[in-house]
């Protein structure tokens, strides 16, 4: 029997749900598909997990806290340890996607043909996760 996969939707750790929402919803255009329950906590209110979806790309937050239990500050090492993981996003007009997400107040750098041959631009998420649009030439 054989199959074939239709998708492939990462999970990310959050240190702070609604700051990532704000990142991934607001300024890159990703919409909420589905979300757990909200929560009432000492955190403030925010669903624990979330799928979000931007055209054919998906991805997933979870809180890395259960509720009124995350510390003042994220932890720097488990920060750290984030930069070794890179989203790319395939996009069909690169320099569209970078005067659009511009125009939202991403802060990130023109983009530039990379060695391997596409054209792309990055950008850092709140919890220190690497997000590369890129467009296949």
């Amino acid at each position: 029997m054989t199959f074939s996969p239709v998708g492939l939707t990462p999970l990310l750790g959050v240190f702070d749900m609604t700051r990532s929402l704000m990142f991934y919803r607001d300024q890159l255009g990703f919409e909420v598909v589905m979300a757990s329950p909200e929560v009432e906590t000492a955190e403030g209110r925010f669903s624990h997990w979330m799928l979000l979806r931007h055209g054919a790309a998906e991805l997933m937050l979870n809180t890395q806290y259960d509720s009124n239990e995350r510390p003042a500050s994220p932890d720097r090492g488990r920060q750290a340890a984030h930069a070794d993981i890179c989203l790319f996003i395939a996009c069909t007009d690169i320099d569209s996607a970078y005067q659009t997400l511009s125009e939202r107040g991403l802060k990130a750098d023109p983009p530039q043909l990379a060695p391997y041959g596409l054209k792309t631009f990055s950008v850092s998420d709140p919890d220190g996760y690497l997000v590369v649009y890129q467009e296949h030439r």
